[in-house]
């Protein structure tokens, strides 16, 4: 019995503690009142190297307060893993400083500041890093006198906007890009097709210099191989053959030249000493010559094998005209090389443009899947513009040279767009920033760094990868271009993640 009464009384003694906790008394017993919650304040700059998001409670004489600035660089949107960070507080020219010498996770550097008086003041963010240096002002910024002031400023209740909430965490985990709107001129274009095509300089063809048969130096020389200037590709041996000999032709062009040099030392030894007339020597001096030249050139590139066959440069086998142990003549086509540094563009236009045509200002192109490029910023041309239809070829050919790296293979279509006339100033984005529902276009704008809104646009021009905006956005406003429906999800989800920040 004495135990239970004992459980009994702990019991209740555990019950009054708790009820004391989660009650907080007054030193007369009463309940004591609640320590309002002190506001929090948010704010996000976009530069040209990084982006800041920054939450830190509202600044109160005395009070300190915890930033949490989110520092991005925007090249990939990855976090700033590493540098200092230095906030400092001014007015005139006095104010508070502090720095936090590194990230205290991946991207957000968390530096406290106490503020000493009451007033407006510049925030200041400077971030240095090995590759980046960056400088933000936040302007004004006020310091109030009490909590109770920043409070009847500020509020303390959280409104929903009904904006999307994307964390930085999130958004650091996946490809993921953002960009202004800017106001560019665009050129009213001609949607086509164009052909890849390989520069016909850029061709080498090779042939046999002698008969013999084809030896390929390796297994896998196939079309579409690399191969290295001077690599040996294969050799043509006249070996075991009755006539037209390689080896017995260079044995008797090696007699004749040799023969040939000691008549000519000899002759120029008499002619210096004035026993032979010029013209003697200058018979000679020619045989020596005629000679010496014959030998040279059977004997260049000959070697036990036969007759060697290298590549002139670097590049690509187009295509084996022979098969490996076939014989050939001299002359004969072996391989074509192709060094795929100029590429040629021909671009499909049908004859209804052939006034736009006339004053083409860029051609817009893919050289790679999803990848635009232009000749004005390649620094390529417009080699020639058709001017003539004909019943079996009812569309003109635009040729340009492609002064630019070329993942397509060679044949391979690609789409194009032929920028004419005069261009206009406009809002534009990139083409990636659209999302597509039924033939609508919205984009995803970002309202601060965390928080974000699904918007209907109307789209115009198309110049490459940018897109003119009609209405929807404005120039200076944040769109995202690569992750668009990870944040689009995000918003149907129906649920706000749970925020990773600790302040």
């Amino acid at each position: 019995m004495r135990y239970v009464i004992l459980m009994i009384t702990l019991l209740l003694a555990s019950c009054q503690a708790k009820e004391e906790e989660d009650h907080a008394h007054d030193a007369n017993g009463g309940h004591a009142i609640e320590v309002a919650e002190t506001p929090t304040l948010d704010a996000t700059v976009w530069t040209d190297k990084t982006e800041l998001f920054v939450e830190f409670p509202a600044l109160v004489v005395g009070a300190p307060s915890r930033f949490a600035a989110h520092f991005t660089i925007m090249d990939k949107h990855q976090p700033v893993r590493e540098g200092t960070l230095t906030v400092s507080l001014i007015k005139g020219e006095t104010g508070i400083r502090n720095t936090a010498e590194a990230p205290d996770s991946p991207g957000i550097f968390k530096p406290t500041l106490q503020p000493k008086e009451a007033g407006n003041y510049q925030l200041v963010f400077e971030l240095k890093t090995t590759a980046i240096s960056d400088r933000i002002v936040i302007d004004p910024v006020t310091v109030y006198d009490t909590l109770e002031d920043a409070i009847t400023a500020l509020g303390t209740e959280e409104t929903d906007d009904g904006s999307i909430t994307f964390l930085k965490e999130q958004a650091w985990k996946i490809d993921f890009q953002t960009t202004k709107v800017v106001e560019k001129e665009i050129y009213e274009t001609i949607p086509t097709s164009g052909r890849w095509k390989v520069s016909p300089s850029d061709y080498q063809t090779l042939i046999a210099t002698t008969n013999g048969k084809v030896n390929f130096n390796s297994s896998n020389l196939n079309e579409g191989i690399k191969v290295q200037k001077g690599q040996l590709l294969m050799s043509v041996s006249s070996a075991g053959l009755t006539s037209n000999n390689l080896s017995a032709e260079i044995q008797k062009a090696k007699a004749a030249f040799e023969q040939a040099s000691l008549e000519y030392e000899r002759k120029n030894q008499l002619f210096e000493s004035k026993i032979v007339p010029k013209s003697e020597f200058e018979q000679v001096e020619q045989k020596y010559l005629v000679a010496m030249s014959t030998y040279e050139t059977l004997n260049a590139g000959y070697s036990s094998s036969g007759k060697q066959v290298l590549a002139p440069f670097e590049g690509y086998v187009k295509s084996i005209a022979i098969n490996n142990g076939a014989f050939v003549s001299e002359g004969a086509s072996l391989v074509t090389i192709t060094s795929h540094k100029t590429s040629l563009l021909e671009v499909q236009v049908s004859p209804s443009y052939a006034t736009q045509l006339q004053n083409i200002h860029d051609i817009y192109y893919q050289n790679c899947p999803n990848h635009w490029s232009s000749l004005k910023t390649t620094q390529g041309k417009v080699l020639s513009v058709g001017k003539e239809v004909e019943s079996d070829k009812p569309l003109l050919s635009v040729f340009a040279e492609i002064n630019d790296v070329v993942e397509m293979p060679e044949g391979s279509f690609t789409e194009v767009q032929i920028a004419f006339g005069l261009s206009k100033s406009a809002a534009v984005i990139p083409e990636s920033s659209l999302l597509e529902d039924y033939g609508n276009y919205s984009v995803i704008v970002a309202l601060s760094g965390e928080s974000y809104e699904r918007r209907p646009v109307r789209i115009g021009r198309r110049n490459g990868e940018e897109v003119e905006i009609l209405g929807g956005v404005k120039v200076g406003e944040v769109v995202v271009t690569r992750g668009a429906y990870q944040v689009k999800m995000a918003s149907m989800s129906g649920q706000a993640p749970a925020h990773g920040h600790e302040h």
